[in-house]
Formats: structure tokens, C-alpha cells, sequence
């Protein structure tokens, strides 16, 4: 088969995505344009933003649509909220680069990826002595995170100490229960939902849909995961880290979803937004690669260099601001062993960030 009769093959089939599914106006540009588009990302992209039917766990293979598949049972996995730990240099635990919402815009979507992803060929999830060694520790044991600013929101009701925060979670391996040791050994998407410091005093109980996660100041900490949609049986490596792409998405009255692409296959698992009531405050995204739980780790070999991208929907095509690192930017107590580089802000119809780490 030829070149240009490849490119129309390509053409004709990512015309029919911006039929079927209503594509990214940059693609649907460059379609009109004549420009070949790999048909596949094309399909990934519109993925990570087609709507699905309701709450559960949904599959989808290219180039079809969602569709209900059968979930996994809620992890017992735990991230770390960060601690203040000045000598901390690496990436995480509050030190990250964070994209802004321009004034007046509350983010619906966050989209993170590795354009480029260099000299990776190990990785290990290592416990952190600040945080007890914690987390779920070895190699190819790692997550993949968006993360939303904490704020008070209604969920909170009329208790002024209360902040929501949720995470949009892959992880490698999670344990089958919070009384167990065994892990599942499979790959899943879910998200991590939390009312932080919930109540009138540490014996608060937490809404329905939560569980008790132990005093905090004036209340209690109160957290959850939905049901897992498996992305694989059996663990990723950290060697398809630039093939992996995760989301998250947050609709007023409606759900919030936690997607992962790979390859030609699309993962999502949601749950109601009531919950945290997240969408009405969510104005900055964190993304990047970390230790899986409990404030661990994830220590790569070196020389390592990856570029991260974030991705935002809000209602804008302004830039959005890169967020320097500090003691308060950054929401996941989990942690890799590379250093920040520099970071640029793209406004246009997909405005995103882009920054550098590496070792």
C-alpha cells in the first residue's frame, strides 16, 4: 500500500470518529485540511472525553464505544495526604508542578501523558521513612495520578474544617482488602474520593459512600475508592510508560470518570459527583508518574528523562498557568526520585502544560 493511499485510509477513518463521536476540533481541522492523522490517537483522544452511560466500570476497543464491563471490587489501596518536609527534593509530596485555570474557569477535565519518555528501563515503588515505609513496594509497582486542589465544598455541609479532594488513580497493584496482605497482581483505574477532617469532632461518622479513615483536627478523615475497571491481569511495566495516557473528568449532577488508554483498548470507571462535589471548585491538576500508596516511592534507573503533559478542559482557550513547585502545590503524599525541570503553558482549542523531569 502506498503513502497516499494509506493517508486516505487514515482520513476517511478519523472522519468517521469526528462523525460518530464528535472529535477534538484539532483533529477535525486537520482532517479538513487533508493532513493524515493516525486514526488510533485520534481515538484514544476522543475517549478520554466521550461521555459513559452512568456509574460502574466501561470497556471500549477501537474504534467502537463504551461498554459495561464487569468491575472489580473497590481497592483497599491508600494514598498519603503530603507532609512538610523541607529537605524534600524529588517529585511529589507537594512539590510538583500544578496547571491553573485561567480567572473565572473551573477545570471539568485534566488529560496527563509522556510525549517523550527516555533511557526508562526500571522502576521500583520504595517505602519512605517520613511516611512509616508504607505503600505497596517492588518493582513495576507504580501509579499513574491526577489529582484535584483540596477545597470546601457543599459535600462538606456545614462544616468549615472540611476540604474534598479526589484522585484519579492507576495503579499497577492493589490489595484485595484492607485486612488483607495479598494483593491482586492487575493493573486498574479507579478514583480515590475524600473528605478531609469531615465532622464536629474525631468521632464524627463519615457520609454514606465512605469509610473512616481516622481523627483529624476537628473531625475525621473519610475516604473511599469505586469499584476498579482492570486494565490488565497482571502488572504494566514501567517500560510502556509513553504508551499509557490517564484522565479524569468531573461533571456537576452528573459523574466523575478516571480513564486510561492503551493501545487500542480504553479503561474508565466512575462514580457520582455528589459525593465530593468536586467539579464545583476543581480549578488546578496534578499528573504525574509516583510510588504506589502510602507516601512510597517510585525510584527509576538512571539517566532518566520524561516530558509531562497535562491537558485541561475549562471552558477557555487561554493558556493555563504552570504552577511552580512549593511547599503547598501538589496534593499526593507519594513521591518519584527525579527533579523538575522547566515548565511552558499552550493556550488554543486543547489548552495544556508541559514540563520536564529527570534524574
Amino acid at each position: 500500500m502506498n503513502f497516499q493511499t494509506r493517508s486516505r485510509i487514515q482520513i476517511a477513518v478519523v472522519a468517521s470518529l469526528v462523525i460518530i463521536f464528535g472529535l477534538t476540533s484539532a483533529f477535525a481541522q486537520a482532517v479538513e485540511a487533508g493532513v493524515a492523522v493516525d486514526p488510533v490517537e485520534a481515538w484514544r483522544v476522543t475517549m478520554h472525553q466521550t461521555n459513559v452511560p452512568g456509574e460502574g466500570c466501561f470497556h471500549a476497543s477501537f474504534p467502537g464505544t463504551w461498554e459495561t464491563t464487569e468491575c472489580a471490587a473497590a481497592p483497599a489501596f491508600r494514598s498519603a495526604l503530603p507532609l512538610d518536609l523541607n529537605e524534600e527534593q524529588t517529585v511529589g509530596n507537594g512539590r510538583d508542578y500544578v496547571v491553573q485555570a485561567p480567572s473565572g474557569h473551573l477545570l471539568s477535565a485534566a488529560v496527563g501523558s509522556f510525549p517523550t519518555v527516555t533511557g526508562v528501563k526500571s522502576e521500583k515503588s520504595a517505602g519512605v521513612a517520613a511516611f512509616g515505609g508504607g505503600g505497596i513496594l517492588g518493582a513495576n509497582e507504580y501509579t499513574l495520578q491526577v489529582n484535584t486542589n483540596f477545597f470546601h465544598s457543599a459535600a462538606c455541609g456545614s462544616f468549615s474544617g472540611c476540604i474534598a479532594w479526589q484522585q484519579y488513580v492507576m495503579s499497577t497493584n492493589t490489595p484485595v482488602s484492607l485486612t488483607s496482605g495479598s494483593l491482586t497482581g492487575k493493573t486498574e483505574v479507579f478514583i480515590e474520593y475524600w473528605l478531609i477532617n469531615y465532622g464536629s469532632s474525631n468521632r464524627a461518622a463519615c457520609p454514606s459512600g465512605f469509610l473512616n479513615a481516622g481523627p483529624d483536627q476537628t473531625g475525621v478523615d473519610c475516604v473511599q475508592n469505586t469499584a476498579a475497571t482492570v486494565v490488565a491481569n497482571g502488572q504494566l511495566p514501567i517500560t510502556d510508560l509513553a504508551s499509557l495516557t490517564l484522565s479524569g473528568s468531573a461533571t456537576a449532577g452528573g459523574t466523575d470518570k478516571a480513564t486510561v488508554t492503551f493501545g487500542t483498548e480504553a479503561f474508565t470507571a466512575t462514580v457520582s459527583d455528589k459525593l465530593t462535589d468536586i467539579a464545583s471548585g476543581w480549578s488546578q491538576a496534578e499528573f504525574n508518574v509516583l510510588g504506589n500508596a502510602g507516601g512510597s516511592i517510585a525510584d527509576f534507573n538512571a539517566p532518566v528523562s520524561l516530558t509531562v503533559k497535562v491537558a485541561v478542559t475549562d471552558g477557555s482557550t487561554a493558556a493555563p498557568t504552570c504552577v511552580p513547585p512549593s511547599a503547598i502545590d501538589g496534593t499526593t503524599g507519594e513521591t518519584n526520585n527525579l527533579t523538575l525541570g522547566s515548565c511552558t503553558a499552550t493556550g488554543g482549542s486543547a489548552p495544556f502544560i508541559e514540563f520536564t523531569e529527570s534524574n
